[in-house]
């Protein structure tokens, strides 16, 4: 399976390309560049890869939440090429993929996702690994004041994203 993957929705620019399980990436901390990136970097991976977009399998972008300019960058680059080869579009959880991205690296079982969404509020997503290895949504995805935020009551948590930067010692203290 060839699946390309975009996501636009806060800082950070990337784009990777799965070609039957071998994963390749481009990721850059780039605030407000995200438009001028993004097609040089999955132009920059096909060529890398020595295939064209033409041969994807279906096209993967970082829904939200975050930025809605950035969130609007990667639907819209997102929409046209796969209008223009045909193909499916997979919308992922920036919060689910960033849960997912820490329980891989860091062998968790549990992350609180957090983007900071700014006028001290944060995008929050509590979740765990799934039986399949995948991650589940333990409640809904919101978007709250830091001392608003769901916290499970039990079990060893990771906190990722901006909101830990941004609140670290309001988040903690929930925990707590």
């Amino acid at each position: 399976m060839k699946l390309l993957a975009i996501d636009t929705s806060t800082e950070a620019c990337s784009a990777a390309l799965s070609i039957d399980g071998e994963i390749s990436e481009h990721y850059e901390i780039a605030p407000r560049k995200h438009a001028e990136l993004i097609l040089p970097m999955i132009d920059k991976l096909l060529v890398d890869a020595g295939c064209t977009l033409a041969q994807m399998d279906a096209i993967a972008f970082g829904r939200g939440p975050g930025a809605f300019t950035g969130v609007r960058i990667g639907t819209g680059v997102v929409q046209g090429l796969a209008f223009s080869i045909d193909c499916p579009v997979v919308p992922v959880s920036s919060l689910a993929a960033m849960a997912y991205g820490v329980m891989a690296e860091y062998k968790a079982d549990n992350v609180l996702a957090g983007i900071d969404a700014r006028m001290a509020e944060v995008y929050w997503g509590a979740y765990q690994r799934s039986a399949n290895g995948g991650v589940q949504l333990l409640d809904e995805e919101s978007v709250c004041k830091p001392d608003e935020t769901f916290i499970p009551v039990s079990g060893s948590w990771i906190g990722a994203g901006t909101a830990w930067q941004t609140y670290g010692d309001e988040l903690a203290a929930r925990y707590n």
